[in-house]
């Protein structure tokens, strides 16, 4: 990996230099009412050129320096996922600032917290809702001093203290100071140094107050050549980012995404993905596994309330795709040919005209792969996917590594792994099992805590993720679970949570979220969340229309439903890893009650504590073995 450029900024300005005419991002614009052919709320998707995307960040970082924004100075975005939330990142770096990242989700105390402990002097703010956040506990930031708006209100709202300037303003600053200082931008790249912080990225606090990631440039500047080295991502690639971009899974994307110059196309909006990906027609995507688990359990869903043959049809295509993927796995793994028999490979033609083609025509119908990351996913999902058509290339990475470490590439997708890792990286397994990961990619320390960093980081530059797993012959990397949550039960044998859970969600198609418990205790329970778009359908199929989600939940027909499923992964488990008894919670888990990061993944503790009571009593007077 030598010879790669000092930063993704010297990437970019060579990326303008080398296809400035090329299509660089696809975002979605309100159609103007009054137009011919607009309609209140209809949309329109409008292009950037990778030169007319230079220009605007041009002057975004010469608006900065404008502001006196210096070397390594922080500037913080809070924002979905969105065109300028790119384009201010950009401007940030050809400022030779320091992006810091906060989620649009963060309260107004955590969000104080993150914008003082980074000493950020300026903020990229998406809207007022964003801007009141910051300007709520306006005595805790004495360093903030300037507030830009993507999207202002007819009038700026007050804020004591700080400069609030719209997004255009800023723009009009830098074209300003561009024509008195014509090679700012270019001076200021040319004097970034590779170990010159680049951005802090707050860890999701599943376990306590987030500490900030120093990731420099050379982070950046890795991941976006090696993405492009491996070839997770291709020159003809359009890919559809709606990943929060102040996780770092979305993040890094951007720098493969500069280093290859495909395109992408930008909307963070949840809701809008289904109804994007037609109309996009990606050929790669990047998701958390949740959003694969939603996918299966609607298909699913929808089969079943269909009925009759059309559900018994997707339930024989679901176990050919998974019989299809596994034999065509294994034979690959054994002899270099993805052979099936001759009898199976009948059954998943019939099937893909049947199932199959409909559900990548879902997906846009030229999706190559999609990325899987943040979480484990289950591998029955995964094979059933790599069956359909949609392989899901599954990965591992931290914040601490700027994401990408290892990832499973097209052409050789074991499922049940994470990939191989990317060039240049080193992993290693410790004798307790723990994964270690050495490369540019790690980052260089926690932001103001040496203490903390020396604990996860040693002088040699390996990193103690808190993850176990395995490498096996070929150096594919497995996670079998995170080492903080294993837990051992009183009769003294250990559980690997994530490993039940994975396994329940690829047997109980209602399921949301699933949390095992059993530290300490002397059988396991779970607490389980269910799938309202799901089982809804099913409880009005059932003599249960009417009734809310919790009190669907709360029935005894619901109970015995799952309760079914339980038995049938207990089935597959050792009996200190089965599930004795499990409580039905009465709402889905969700970033807004704390009980999720904006990357998806369960707050263990939080969730633990606020369903303590149902823990308790699922413990009450046992004495089981």
């Amino acid at each position: 990996m030598t010879g790669r450029p000092a930063s993704v900024a010297h990437l970019f300005l060579s990326r303008v230099e080398a296809t400035p005419d090329d299509e660089a991002y696809r975002f979605p614009v309100p159609v103007d009412e009054h137009a011919a052919d607009g309609a209140p709320g209809a949309e329109q998707w409008r292009s950037l050129s990778w030169a007319q995307t230079a220009v605007r960040v041009r002057n975004i970082a010469a608006g900065l320096m404008a502001l006196g924004i210096r070397s390594e100075d922080r500037v913080a975005i809070a924002s979905s996922t969105r065109v300028e939330w790119i384009l201010a990142d950009l401007g940030n770096m050809c400022a030779g600032a320091a992006t810091t990242t906060v989620y649009p989700s963060t309260n107004a105390d955590e969000t104080a917290f993150i914008l003082a402990n980074s000493g950020s002097r300026a903020l990229f703010a998406e809207n007022a809702a964003q801007l009141a956040k910051a300007v709520a506990q306006r005595e805790q930031l004495p360093e903030l001093a300037t507030v830009v708006l993507f999207d202002a209100p007819a009038e700026l709202p007050e804020a004591p203290g700080v400069e609030l300037l719209t997004l255009a303003e800023l723009e009009e600053r830098g074209a300003a100071h561009l024509k008195e200082h014509p090679d700012a931008v270019e001076t200021a790249v040319a004097a970034l140094d590779r170990e010159q912080l680049a951005t802090l990225i707050y860890t999701s606090g599943t376990t306590g107050r987030p500490k900030g990631v120093r990731l420099v440039h050379d982070c950046w500047a890795y991941e976006g050549v090696a993405q492009a080295e491996c070839g997770l991502l291709r020159e003809d690639d359009v890919q559809f980012m709606w990943l929060p971009l102040s996780h770092v899974f979305g993040k890094t994307l951007i720098s493969g995404q500069i280093a290859t110059g495909h395109v992408m196309a930008v909307d963070g909006r949840v809701d809008r993905i289904i109804h994007n990906l037609p109309v996009v027609r990606p050929t790669l995507m990047a998701s958390a596994p949740r959003i694969f688990e939603k996918v299966y359990n609607g298909i699913a869903g929808r089969a079943r309330a269909e009925g009759g043959a059309k559900y018994k049809i997707f339930m024989w295509a679901a176990k050919v795709a998974r019989e299809h993927a596994q034999t065509a796995q294994r034979n690959r793994i054994a002899t270099g040919r993805e052979s099936v028999p001759f009898g199976l490979g009948l059954q998943h033609a019939l099937a893909d005209k049947l199932v199959y083609a409909k559900i990548r025509a879902a997906f846009g119908g030229r999706m190559r792969g999609s990325v899987s990351g943040s979480a484990a996913l289950a591998p029955e999902i995964g094979y059933f996917f790599l069956g359909a058509g949609v392989p899901i290339l599954e990965g591992y990475g931290l914040t601490e590594t700027s994401a990408g470490s290892s990832v499973n590439r097209a052409e050789d997708v074991r499922v049940g792994t994470v990939g191989l890792p990317l060039p240049g990286t080193e992993a290693r397994i410790a004798e307790d099992g723990e994964i270690l990961l050495r490369g540019p990619g790690v980052m260089r320390g926690y932001h103001d805590l040496p203490e903390q960093t020396a604990e996860v980081l040693e002088a040699d530059g390996w990193f103690h993720t808190g993850d176990i797993g395995e490498l096996d012959k070929d150096g594919f990397l497995r996670i079998t679970d995170r080492k903080k949550d294993m837990f051992k039960t009183s009769g003294g044998k250990y559980v690997a949570p994530s490993e039940v859970e994975g396994k329940f969600k690829a047997v109980c198609p209602f399921v949301s979220n699933i949390l095992v418990i059993g530290n300490g205790r002397n059988y396991c329970t779970a607490l389980i969340a269910l799938d309202e778009t799901v089982i809804m359908p099913w409880a009005a199929e059932h003599g249960l229309a009417g009734k809310s989600y919790a009190e669907v939940v709360a029935t005894a027909e619901v109970h015995s439903l799952i309760d079914g499923f339980v038995q049938r992964l207990n089935g597959e488990l050792q009996r200190w890893q089965t599930i004795k008894k499990f409580t039905l919670l009465p709402r889905d888990l969700d970033i807004e009650h704390g009980e999720l990061t904006p990357s998806l993944k369960i707050k263990r503790p939080v969730v633990e504590r606020t369903y303590a009571d149902a823990v308790a009593g699922m413990y009450s007077g046992a004495n089981e073995a």
